[in-house]
């Protein structure tokens, strides 16, 4: 419902015990005690089931030794952690212990 002066929108406001429309821009209250306010929720969402409790990392391995484990192999990518100038930082993720380290070059 639409305001008649002003063309605002009217919404529900309570006035002691009845329900009236009221425009928030100009103050124009109409409808006392026929406004009736109701909700519909619409679940149509699939459950969705995780049967996988590993995380799959997406991301290449080097030959690398972990300095917590002693495992051989590790993830890894770079990120540019300094000014544009300044090369990369490489960061390595042991495969075995997930234990996380960087090297700066």
């Amino acid at each position: 419902m639409f305001c008649p002066k002003c063309k605002s929108v009217l919404l529900p406001k309570k006035k002691g015990s009845k329900l009236v429309m009221c425009c928030t821009g100009c103050g124009y209250s109409a409808g006392e005690g026929k406004a009736v306010i109701s909700e519909k929720i619409k679940d149509d969402m699939k459950k969705i089931e995780v049967v996988q409790k590993e995380t799959i990392e997406p991301l290449p391995t080097t030959d690398v030794t972990c300095p917590t484990c002693g495992n051989k192999k590790a993830y890894y990518w770079f990120l540019q952690t300094r000014a544009s100038d300044e090369p990369e930082t490489q960061f390595l993720k042991c495969t075995a212990c997930k234990h996380q380290w960087r090297v700066y070059d």
